[in-house]
């Protein structure tokens, strides 16, 4: 792998992790459509440690609430103020993904990649993500989750094994679904995207021990990925204050065509 195309893929996956356009996709699209060697789901994870490096940065402050209030929970046995219950609903909304992830390993790996299936994705995913986005009311803020919400946009965040579907999309849709405001949903999709990518890393850093993709172009990606991830983070909350997610769900609707017509092309 070139340090030119580690930058790509890790600007892509630090924008786009966090963007609902989905990132396992575009690292799926990039090397098929540019002809590039598959850096295979290691290198993915590792360039999702730059993402993980992001959001821990720019929240940082809620996170330093959220260790006292896990330590507090842990102490006293008890879940009173507003980050205690934070604390309880994003290990909530943590379980599906695990679960999910531990059964549906292998097809996140190979099955799961097939270009047609992500342009696929994609496309439904927008639809949805714009029906929802327009529908929905803006009543509820992130101090009104409940478990049952949390457990509702877990289970979402399974969906996004499929690359295309997007895990900030998939959750964020369920969130704006179940009436959450735009910055609420967003929020919370950032926040639970820790703990199940750092778990990710984790388990499948084992790899990265015995990958050639170790080295200064693995770093590159990572570097790409977590400045970009910032960043991504930071526009998508200003946006969202003032406008719709209709601009993402219009680039995933034209992105999703553009993959099945070179599917078509080249089939």
């Amino acid at each position: 792998m070139t340090f030119f195309q580690a930058l790509v893929l890790g600007t892509l996956q630090g924008l786009a992790e966090f963007l609902p356009i989905s990132s396992s996709a575009h690292l799926a699209l990039a090397p098929w459509l540019f002809g590039w060697q598959e850096p295979g789901l290691p290198f993915d994870v590792a360039l999702h440690v730059g993402t993980l490096i992001s959001v821990l940065v720019y929240f940082r402050a809620e996170w330093v609430k959220l260790w006292h209030a896990a330590l507090n929970i842990l102490r006293t046995h008890r879940v009173e103020g507003t980050e205690e219950k934070r604390v309880v609903l994003l290990v909530i909304a943590t379980i599906p993904g695990v679960i999910g992830g531990i059964l549906l390993q292998k097809q996140a790996e190979s099955a799961f990649r097939a270009p047609w299936l992500i342009a696929v994705t994609l496309i439904a995913m927008g639809v949805l993500l714009w029906l929802v986005d327009s529908a929905a009311r803006q009543t509820r803020s992130m101090d009104q989750i409940t478990a049952g919400d949390a457990l509702l946009i877990g289970v979402a965040q399974v969906a996004a094994l499929i690359p295309g579907v997007s895990r900030s999309g998939a959750t964020i849709t369920m969130g704006r679904a179940l009436s959450l405001d735009r910055a609420a949903a967003a929020t919370f999709s950032f926040l639970m995207s820790m703990p199940i990518i750092a778990g990710a890393a984790v388990f499948e850093g084992r790899h990265l021990l015995h990958s050639p993709a170790l080295g200064w172009p693995l770093l590159v990606g990572v570097a790409a990925s977590a400045v970009s991830g910032w960043l991504a983070i930071d526009v998508l909350l200003r946006y969202v204050t003032q406008r719709s997610y209709g601009v993402f769900a219009l680039y995933r609707f034209v992105l999703g065509v553009i993959v099945l017509v070179l599917v078509f092309e080249r089939a």
